[in-house]
């Protein structure tokens, strides 16, 4: 079931959007880390290294796809992990993609456009606002790791934002009540997602949410003024 390029799907038995479960069976390959902001000789260095490192491996599992701020790199890094039979991709870089909307809505859609419809996308470190706009742009998994991430910084996840609880004193939590709290939100987040794809309404939830951050509201904007074809498949007509 789609909602726009948001899909309901199935994985490992679990219903997709939904969290990554990595263990034996499922691993994340060797891959060569590289830094965004990189020149493209680093980049395309970073992508092929890890390449060779996936047709070494003598398993499958979650590819990584590096190709730092370069679109064309990172598809091609895409398709040749793709071509291994590696049926996660890990998006590099999530967070330095978070903040540069222009890249995260050049990067995102071309990747979806180009892999296997069953391949899944996961999107690792998402903060719970960023999670539906994330899902409209075809991630299939996430993670809850930003939890402990931010409950080691004493702030607060809510689903538009996040509360540093020094200055914003809400409650009163320990690191791990805060850390439960942070992944509790991770969760219904992922819950409402999937709900508002069942429902023809996951546009309305991602309007919603970048209403409260001029970031995801730039990135919406550029979405919507550079994608629209992409925006539009399996959108419901009424």
């Amino acid at each position: 079931m789609h909602d726009g390029p948001a899909r309901l799907g199935k994985f490992s038995n679990t219903e997709t959007p939904n969290l990554i479960q990595l263990d034996n069976s499922l691993k994340i390959l060797d891959d060569e880390p590289m830094p965004y902001n990189v020149p493209k000789m680093l980049a395309e260095w970073s992508v092929n290294t890890t390449i060779e490192n996936a047709k070494i491996s003598d398993e499958t599992g979650v590819g990584v796809v590096h190709g730092s701020k370069y679109s064309d790199l990172r598809v091609k890094c895409a398709l040749e992990l793709e071509k291994l039979g590696n049926q996660v991709l890990m998006i590099a870089n999530p967070e330095a993609l978070m903040r540069s909307s222009r890249d995260i809505v050049e990067i995102l859609p071309l990747i979806r456009k180009a892999i296997n419809p069953n391949t899944a996308i996961y999107y690792p470190f998402a903060e719970p606002s960023y999670m539906p706009i994330l899902a409209y742009m075809g991630v299939d998994l996430f993670d809850d790791v930003a939890g402990d991430f931010y409950a080691g910084l004493n702030m607060l996840l809510t689903s538009s934002q996040k509360y540093d609880l020094e200055t914003y004193k809400l409650y009163d939590m320990d690191k791990d009540e805060l850390s439960q709290h942070n992944k509790k939100i991770i969760e219904f987040t992922l819950t409402e997602i999937k709900e508002h794809i069942r429902n023809g309404t996951l546009r309305n939830l991602v309007e919603e949410r970048c209403c409260s951050s001029p970031e995801l509201m730039t990135t919406l904007r550029l979405l919507d003024r550079d994608n629209m074809n992409f925006i539009s498949s399996y959108t419901q007509l009424y």
